[in-house]
């Protein structure tokens, strides 16, 4: 620090938003296990039961802030930004590369949603070719001082924390996440998250802790780790290693919200807990589908079979089941199946038993 208060040439500039950081620094030392924003998959029925399940904080699926602002109140906007009650407060994560918009629209967010809300999150990491073609997503870390002006907009337009979510780098010829992560934290987010991979290698591969453990190191704020984090033991593996305050889980909940209050326990110290039962599985598959139909209607039904085949994997029957999942095409439909499935299931074991 020089003799004028200002931090030292070559040193990093100091986050202009600590009480957010603070903020969050304590809600993730309550519950670092959070439910990471995946599109297609973590509609608000999905996170109300992974809250319930022990999710510390769940994430929307990504926004477009040009859709919200040019179509503000379609219907698939509208679904985006409807909260279950289990889990609010909610992050919201947003995608765009015009700063003033995005700005914009965050603020209306905050508007209308008020204390539904626990941060706007900024979606750098999306590795979609038709996102990063735009500009937005991943394709921001080639362009780290427009990702810089998008931080710094919507840090000063809404009331709650800003945090972004991005990657290794674009490649592995450039792999940037700590200088990225260092200007993030100097635009004013609160925290970050950095996936371990690549856009290149979208979600192929191992991904690379190391550099989120620097990432760690390089900056005062919270970081959030992301990748590979497939079991409750992998996330208790994460912070050892790393030191994040928190981590995301993603393809690990798919199927499995039970995952978060198996993270919580080891983290606690009370040990491993069981894991759920056949019949638990089915049971929530059903709870699942009845949420997402009161949800979003009875052509939810297609958008459930891959929760469906997410819970019963490598499950006794599992393929049938997959397959005529696949074929139901109302929720009467679906819920008779999994009645039936559980009814062999019941069978199963009353045979294993009197054997």
């Amino acid at each position: 620090m020089s003799a004028e208060g200002q931090p030292a040439e070559g040193a990093p500039a100091l986050n202009p938003n600590p009480p957010h950081s603070i903020a969050l620094a304590a809600r993730f030392a309550d519950n670092p296990v959070l439910l990471a924003p995946m599109a297609g998959v973590t509609e608000a029925p999905f996170r109300g039961i992974c809250k319930r399940m022990g999710a510390g904080l769940t994430y929307t699926e990504m926004v477009s802030a040009k859709g919200l602002h040019y179509n503000p109140d379609s219907g698939g906007s509208r679904a985006l930004l409807t909260f279950d009650a289990d889990e609010v407060p909610c992050a919201v994560q947003i995608f765009g590369s015009e700063p003033e918009m995005m700005a914009r629209q965050a603020a209306i967010i905050c508007e209308r949603h008020g204390e539904s809300i626990a941060l706007i999150d900024i979606n750098m990491g999306c590795p979609v070719t038709k996102v990063v073609g735009k500009g937005e997503g991943s394709g921001l870390m080639r362009t780290p001082e427009l990702a810089e002006a998008i931080v710094r907009a919507v840090s000063a337009a809404v009331p709650v924390p800003v945090t972004c979510k991005f990657r290794k780098g674009w490649d592995d010829e450039s792999v940037n996440a700590v200088d990225f992560a260092q200007r993030m934290e100097a635009a004013g987010a609160a925290a970050v998250a950095v996936h371990g991979r690549t856009r290149e290698q979208f979600y192929h591969g191992k991904a690379d802790w190391d550099v989120i453990a620097e990432v760690k190191s390089a900056v005062g704020i919270p970081v959030i780790g992301s990748g590979d984090v497939l079991s409750a033991d992998d996330v208790v593996r994460m912070i050892e290693r790393t030191g994040v305050d928190a981590v995301m889980v993603a393809r690990g909940a798919m199927g499995d919200p039970w995952i978060f209050r198996e993270a919580r326990s080891l983290l606690a110290g009370d040990g491993q807990l069981e894991r759920p039962t056949s019949f638990e599985r089915v049971d929530m598959a059903r709870e699942h589908a009845a949420k997402l139909v009161g949800f979003a209607g009875e052509r939810a039904v297609v958008r459930m079979r891959k929760h469906v085949a997410w819970y019963v994997s490598s499950m006794p029957g599992a393929v049938y089941v997959r397959t005529r999942v696949n074929e139901s095409i109302t929720y009467s439909e679906l819920d008779a199946l999994l009645l039936e499935y559980r009814d062999y299931l019941a069978e199963l074991q009353d045979r294993r038993e009197g054997a």
